[in-house]
């Protein structure tokens, strides 16, 4: 039998090598997950006001609002009372939180304080860092997703989702809001001339989306170009995409066009993904903008 010759791979590598390769960038980025998830959940702040806090606002407004009567019936006949009303924009927001507030605020943190560029100087790939950043928002949001549902189901009795389109589309519109997010949170990293000044920069921008986008405010409540301006950001695609899966078919007439659509929620989504990876792409550097 003859030798099997290994088969040249761009720039001089074999296929072998290429794939070793491939494996060792997973391996360390598994490593680089674990690393950041166990910082993320030990950063008191930072577990308060991007992970809890849409749960605490849940609990906030469906207790609040618990005697302002119903948000709409399902087609049992059973009326969508507060806890229900809110859950959705909790989840995009929570998802906001997770990737644009979370993720922004940490790498601006770490690019002041030199982390960033002392691991540019290390072994640890690039690409592996990356998919420890990464890998921590997806942890982070599904466990606060999860977290969100347990609170609504158990405390508050809300009906979950009964049926695999809506379960499949809960994961679509999580998915593809969360990368858009991630994306975004790199980008934005880069306005903060300080570790100090990012909560300040970050912060009123995610509170701002949240209160024009539907989360805490009926967006068909909203003047007309405010909608318009909030049309423009991901959050109200985000959010509208959520009350599609948690709040029933009848709601849809509240709003704006009086249908869910769906596929403008993706469109929509998609184009802010793109627009962020090619943001992050331009504008990330590993050190001070001072420096």
């Amino acid at each position: 039998m003859s030798a099997r010759v290994p088969v040249a791979a761009p720039g001089g590598r074999t296929a072998a090598s290429s794939t070793s390769g491939l494996r060792h960038v997973l391996a360390l980025g598994a490593v680089q997950v674990r690393h950041e998830v166990r910082t993320y959940f030990r950063a008191g702040d930072t577990v308060f006001f991007t992970f809890l806090f849409p749960v605490v606002m849940l609990a906030i407004f469906s207790t609040a609002f618990s005697a302002s009567g119903s948000y709409g019936v399902r087609a049992d006949g059973s009326a969508v009372d507060a806890a229900a009303y809110y859950l959705p924009g909790m989840v995009a927001a929570g998802v906001l939180l997770s990737g644009v507030q979370a993720l922004g605020v940490d790498i601006a943190v770490e690019r002041s304080d030199g982390t960033l560029k002392r691991l540019a100087g290390t072994p640890l790939p690039v690409a592996s860092w990356f998919l420890g950043k990464l890998g921590q928002v997806v942890v982070t949001s599904l466990l606060q997703v999860a977290l969100l549902l347990a609170v609504a189901g158990v405390l508050f009795r809300v009906p979950l989702p009964a049926s695999a389109a809506s379960w499949a589309t809960l994961g679509w519109v999580w998915l593809l809001g969360l990368a858009g997010s991630a994306m975004l949170g790199i980008a934005l990293s880069r306005v903060p001339r300080t570790g100090r000044s990012a909560t300040a920069v970050i912060v009123p921008v995610v509170l701002v989306l949240q209160f024009v986008s539907g989360v805490y405010l009926p967006f068909a409540q909203l003047p007309t170009w405010l909608q318009q301006v909030a049309s423009a950001f991901p959050l109200k695609w985000l959010a509208q995409g959520m009350r599609s899966v948690f709040l029933p078919g009848s709601s849809a007439a509240a709003e704006v066009g009086g249908t869910w659509d769906l596929a403008g929620v993706a469109l929509w989504l998609a184009v802010w993904l793109v627009v962020g990876a090619v943001a992050a792409r331009l504008t990330f550097r590993w050190g001070r903008r001072d420096a």
